[in-house]
C-alpha cells in the first residue's frame, strides 16, 4: 500500500552537511520525494511538532534543538517521501532515536551523538505511523507544496492576506 511519511534533516545534520549522505541512504527505499523545502522553524511550529513531549523534562532543548539554536544552523530540511511501505521503510533506515542503540549501519547510528546534556542529536526525524504522519505533514507542508493530492482538502477566499513578494 502506497503511504507518505514526514522526513527532516535536522539542524545538526544540516551544519554537518549531511544532507547528501542522508538523501542518497534514502534513495535506497526507493520511495518518491513528493515535497521538499528548506525552512526555518518557528517556536510554534515547533512546539506543535512535539506536542506529545511537552510535559517531558527535556521540551525545551529539544524545541531549541529543532528549532537550530544549539547549531547555529536555524534550518531544517523538511520533505514528505511516499510509496509501498514508505513510513517502515525510512524508519528502519533511520535506526532507532537513541543514536546509542541504533544499528552502526542506520542513518541516526552513523550521524547521531548524544549530548553532554543529554539531547539526541540523531540528524533525522520519520514519522512514526499513518496518524502522525498525516498530522506532521499537514503541519509542514500546504497542500499546494506537494506535488500529489495526499489528503482531502478545501478551497477558501482569503481577503487581505499579507504576503510576500519578489521587488
Amino acid at each position: 500500500m502506497n503511504e507518505q511519511t514526514l522526513v527532516l534533516i535536522k539542524p545538526d545534520g544540516l551544519k554537518k552537511s549531511l544532507t547528501g549522505n542522508v538523501l542518497t541512504r534514502l534513495s535506497e527505499t526507493k520511495l518518491e520525494i513528493v515535497a521538499a523545502k528548506i525552512t526555518r522553524v518557528s517556536r510554534k511550529l515547533a512546539e506543535e511538532h512535539y506536542y506529545q513531549m511537552r510535559d517531558k523534562p527535556f521540551f525545551e532543548e529539544l524545541i531549541k534543538y529543532i528549532r537550530g539554536e544549539l547549531h547555529e544552523r536555524r534550518k531544517v530540511m523538511a520533505m514528505v517521501y511516499w510509496g509501498e511501505g514508505a513510513i517502515n521503510k525510512v524508519r528502519e533506515l533511520a535506526g532507532a532515536t537513541n543514536p546509542e542503540e541504533a544499528d552502526p549501519v542506520s542513518i541516526r547510528g552513523a550521524y547521531g551523538r548524544i549530548t553532554t546534556r543529554g539531547v539526541y542529536e540523531n540528524v533525522i526525524h520519520t514519522s512514526r505511523n499513518t496518524e502522525e504522519a498525516e498530522r506532521e505533514i499537514k503541519l509542514w507542508f500546504a497542500p499546494e507544496e506537494i506535488i500529489l493530492d495526499l489528503y482531502p482538502t478545501k478551497t477558501e477566499l482569503r481577503k487581505e492576506q499579507k504576503v510576500s513578494v519578489w521587488a
